[in-house]
């Protein structure tokens, strides 16, 4: 035997399996959430997902970034940016399983959670071109405050047909749409905005303006119409801004660049410039912000959501590597150490998973006041908390693979994709301050207090950490008299959140364990730091991948 050129104990990369077959926590939280829900199609899109040729697309449309052309050859202005064909291929095989805009005009049972369900599926594989999925779905019903350009736009924003082609919309069977608020001077702050919108008349699709200014981040350009906010005469408000315009003309939106991220590679983001660019009043002038935040919530479930999925595909790689990795005489998998890393992230992601499908539970049943309630506050509950804990997760379950996690080459590679991809939620749609401040307004509400205590009641007495834990939290909120403690609030109101949900969805030794480490204090500073009474076997079978 050649040692030197043999291979072996190399583990084999997890690949042509079932993402939904194999996520024993996600098909659980579906039971609880939406037990009426035909699974099949998930099913069937678990397989896509989990195959060699969705992967290959999804390692291309990173290793191929998008390039933009400002000028054809004759030197004549087109704002386009070129993807690789993997990329399309995803946006194909994304709008066809209905996660953009189908919810809104879908009559089955729980289209949001199923669309969750699927949401997280793909991010396993591939979460950056689910940019211009995500801004579609989140955009769609904000439209409605104008009833013309809905009924244009509505049915092709909930066709489940692709079609990259730039041309006028009454020409295309599916559409994108995108989102633009944040300028270099503002970030967060949209209401220092400057782009002005000059009044320009009338048409078919209501008031027309002329847009002047610019936006730091503009992702997706290449969507067909986008949301945007200016300065009205009457103040901040939201546009409608094609970039076709109904005469089949070019709007005047200039890309001045695409961005060179950290992660997020497969997708575009730009910065723009709007040179009298044609737009419409979407709502009433001045009510731009309550608009745009509308649009925000959605954005901010799916924050939740990507990272949720991030977790369990970063889970879901370790998991595989030491099944299969051996070191010392047996595998990976059966060292105590690692057995405990392994459990404690498995913890964590079954935890994410069972807030985000709840999450999405509420946006399904909005004719409910408790729903209605529980979707304002387990909105910035979940962004904050379960993106917050993704970059420590990633970087956990990347030390499983050791070194080989740190390489960008094979199926292994995904886990660095996966940790750089991660920051990004946790920013997006508002950081970790905007969203504790928002929990802090939202529990300050009337009804708040009782919502959250209703939510909570299922799991009284199932656990000591857990009751003092909830017994405080009224009191807290009404004691703070600044917003200095906010961010550990929302940790706290998110951790028992999770907790209750796993007394109803997941095995004692699942609960049990959890709210000894996060609630009860057996647990240190670090992943793989549960107590030794943890049922390991239970919690790392449960969350095995195949």
């Amino acid at each position: 035997m050649d040692i030197t050129h043999d291979v072996f104990n190399q583990p084999e990369p997890l690949v042509d399996y079932n993402l939904f077959d194999g996520n024993r926590p996600l098909r659980d939280a579906l039971k609880f959430n939406a037990p009426q829900l035909a699974t099949a199609e998930l099913a069937a899109l678990g397989a896509r997902l989990g195959s060699a040729e969705m992967q290959a697309h999804a390692r291309l449309a990173n290793i191929h970034t998008p390039e933009l052309h400002s000028h054809d050859r004759f030197g004549r202005r087109i704002d386009r940016v070129e993807f690789h064909p993997s990329y399309h291929a995803l946006m194909t095989a994304a709008t066809g399983a209905g996660l953009h805009g189908t919810p809104w005009a879908d009559p089955a049972v729980s289209p949001h959670v199923r669309r969750a369900a699927g949401f997280m599926l793909f991010t396993e594989l591939e979460p950056s071109i689910l940019c211009p999925i995500s801004m579609s779905y989140a955009v769609t019903p904000a439209l409605r405050s104008n009833a013309a350009i809905y009924a244009d736009w509505g049915p092709g924003l909930a066709s489940r047909a692709y079609d990259p082609a730039l041309k006028i919309w009454r020409d295309k069977p599916g559409l994108t749409m995108g989102m633009g608020m944040t300028e270099k001077q503002g970030g967060s702050d949209v209401r220092a905005n400057t782009t002005q919108a000059a009044a320009d008349g009338s048409d078919a699709w209501g008031q027309r303006y002329r847009l002047t200014g610019h936006k730091w981040f503009f992702s997706a350009p290449m969507c067909d119409a986008f949301l945007v906010l200016a300065q009205a005469p009457g103040g901040l408000s939201c546009f409608f801004l094609p970039r076709v315009l109904p005469d089949g003309s070019l709007n005047a939106i200039r890309i001045q660049r695409l961005k060179d991220k950290l992660g997020n590679k497969a997708n575009a983001s730009s910065e723009v410039e709007f040179q009298q660019a044609s737009a419409w009043l979407v709502g009433e002038e001045g009510r731009g912000v309550p608009q745009i935040l509308e649009m925000g919530t959605m954005t901010r479930l799916d924050c939740a959501l990507g990272t949720s999925g991030l977790m369990r595909q970063a889970l879901a790689i370790a998991l595989n590597h030491t099944a299969q990795r051996q070191a010392f005489g047996k595998p990976l998998v059966a060292q105590p150490l690692m057995r405990n890393v392994l459990a404690d992230l498995a913890l964590e992601s079954e935890a994410a998973t069972a807030l985000s499908i709840r999450l999405a539970r509420a946006f399904d049943r909005q004719g409910d006041p408790h729903e209605q309630v529980m979707a304002r506050l387990l909105t910035p509950v979940a962004k904050f908390w379960i993106c917050k804990r993704g970059s420590h997760f990633a970087q956990e379950a990347m030390e499983c693979l050791g070194g080989n996690g740190y390489v960008e080459e094979g199926g292994e590679g995904i886990m660095a994709r996966i940790y750089r991809e991660m920051p990004l939620n946790s920013i997006w749609e508002g950081a970790g301050n905007i969203m504790a401040l928002d929990l802090l307004r939202a529990l300050r509400k009337a009804d708040a207090a009782a919502a959250l205590a209703h939510e909570l009641a299922p799991a009284k007495g199932a656990h000591p950490a857990l009751d003092r834990l909830v017994a405080a939290l009224p009191t807290r909120v009404e004691e703070m008299a600044t917003e200095l403690e906010a961010r550990r609030l929302a940790q706290d109101v998110a951790l028992a959140v999770q907790a209750a949900l796993l007394y109803q969805t997941a095995p004692a030794a699942v609960f049990g364990a959890f709210c000894d480490s996060r609630l009860g204090g057996n647990w240190g500073q670090a992943f793989g730091t549960l107590g030794a009474g943890t049922d390991f076997d239970t919690i790392i079978q449960r969350a095995l991948p195949r």
